[in-house]
Order: structure tokens, then C-alpha cells, then sequence
């Protein structure tokens, strides 16, 4: 593999990396595009197998990017629709005011469920406040995917450059 190639998967890891942080690209997917990439123009086994490695992290990583929102939800006691009603408004949010309007239409969209719910403004911003800690240790948790997996790749690349 030529370097100038090796360097375009390595922007495009990072891109992945910035797309983690940045709700506007699926960052995981595009690092692990750039991951399948990398292993379609090398030759031989090991690439598939350092695929197959950074599909499973970047997998536990995407996993653990919905699983705890839901989990800090669920111990606030609030219900499924409440983080549907996010969701939605998230989604509106990002059409309205691209990039900043899907985190502020999915907070809003939290605080307006409970506060339907439970017709208190301090209860329910108590529970908006847990889920966003949830959200984020999610993000936290999908940022270390990402790293770990382009960490996999680089000393991977590196020692099949060799």
C-alpha cells in the first residue's frame, strides 16, 4: 500500500473521530469504512483480522452509546417516550439550526416529556440533567471506541508497512 494511501484512511479515521464528537457524521462508521478500505488494498490475512478487531470494539462502542441514555433513564424513572420525544425534537433541531440544533432539540425535547409527565420544573429538570450525564458518559464511551480502534489500525499499519 503506498503511503499516500495509507494517509487518506488516516484522514478519513479522523474525520471519524471528529464525526464522534460532531453529531452531524456517523463518526464509528466512517472509521470503520476507512478500516475495510485499508484491509481491501492490503494483501493478506492480518488486515481482515485487525478488521475483524475494530468492528468488535468499534461494535461495543456503538452499543454502549444507546444502552446507557436508556439506563439513566430508566433509574430516573422516566419512560421510553420520554427519550423518543428527544429524539424527535433532536431531529427537528438539526434541520432548524444545523450541528447545535440536534443536542438542544433532544434536551428540550427530554425537558418538555417530563415536565409533561410530572407537571414539576426542578423533577424534571433533575431528570433531564441525569439523562444528559447518561448521553454523555455515552459519547465518552464511543470517543474511547473510536480512539481504540484507530489506535488498533495505526500500530497495525505500521508493523504491515514494515
Amino acid at each position: 500500500m503506498e503511503l499516500w494511501e495509507l494517509a487518506l484512511v488516516a484522514l478519513a479515521m479522523l474525520v471519524g473521530l471528529v464525526g464522534v464528537l460532531v453529531p452531524v457524521l456517523p463518526g464509528l462508521a466512517v472509521i470503520w469504512a476507512a478500516g475495510l478500505v485499508w484491509a481491501w488494498l492490503e494483501d493478506g490475512v492480518a488486515p481482515w483480522l485487525v478488521l475483524a478487531a475494530v468492528t468488535a470494539v468499534l461494535g461495543a462502542g456503538t452499543t454502549a452509546k444507546y444502552v446507557l441514555p436508556a439506563r439513566a433513564l430508566r433509574g430516573s424513572g422516566a419512560p421510553t417516550s420520554t427519550v423518543l420525544a428527544g429524539a424527535a425534537l433532536g431531529v427537528v433541531g438539526f434541520f432548524v439550526l444545523p450541528v447545535v440544533g440536534l443536542p438542544l432539540g433532544f434536551v428540550g425535547g427530554v425537558y418538555l416529556a417530563e415536565q409533561a409527565r410530572l407537571r414539576a420544573p426542578r423533577a424534571a429538570w433533575a431528570s433531564t440533567v441525569v439523562t444528559l450525564k447518561g448521553i454523555g458518559i455515552g459519547v465518552l464511551l464511543e470517543l474511547a471506541a473510536g480512539l481504540v480502534a484507530v489506535g488498533l489500525w495505526t500500530v497495525s499499519a505500521l508493523i504491515i508497512a514494515a
